[in-house]
């Protein structure tokens, strides 16, 4: 039997930012605030692929049967389709890291406005405004990719 697939968006044990009247948008408190957010939900998917690993070792069953064996052998494919999409994330995750140690995160990449700091608490991988990714997502679904 598969484990339940279990989406992965960003993690919500986090206590929102509220930042003083004037504070300077992604100072110190803010970047230290987004990356133990990103650090916890790495944190959560490395438990996750662990999990994994250790079903897919305790599950793996040689069934008679070819019907069983090709359920078992879809679980196992959309697990591991899972584990493929998270570990996409983490790489996210580490690069968006990075731009937080660089001190370049919070900034829209293609207009350089600010992001804000409750849609990066929403996705803390974002890289764009929210009026960017409306484009982008406007001109994706025009030319029908």
């Amino acid at each position: 039997m598969p484990v339940a697939e279990k989406k992965m968006d960003a993690p919500k044990k986090f206590t929102p930012y509220e930042p003083a009247p004037g504070e300077e948008y992604m100072n110190e408190k803010q970047l230290e605030h987004f990356r133990q957010i990103l650090l916890g939900w790495k944190q959560e998917l490395m438990e996750e692929v662990d999990r994994t690993v250790r079903h897919l070792q305790e599950e793996a069953n040689n069934y008679a049967d070819p019907a069983d064996r090709a359920t078992q052998e879809e679980g196992f494919n959309l697990e591991l389709r899972t584990r493929d999409r998270e570990r996409k994330l983490l790489k996210k995750i580490n690069e968006t890291l990075e731009k937080i140690d660089e001190d370049d995160y919070g900034f829209c990449e293609a207009c350089g406005v600010e992001i804000g700091i409750r849609r990066l608490e929403a996705r803390p991988t974002a890289t764009l405004c929210v009026d960017c990714k409306t484009l982008a997502e406007l001109k994706e679904k025009q030319l029908g990719g």
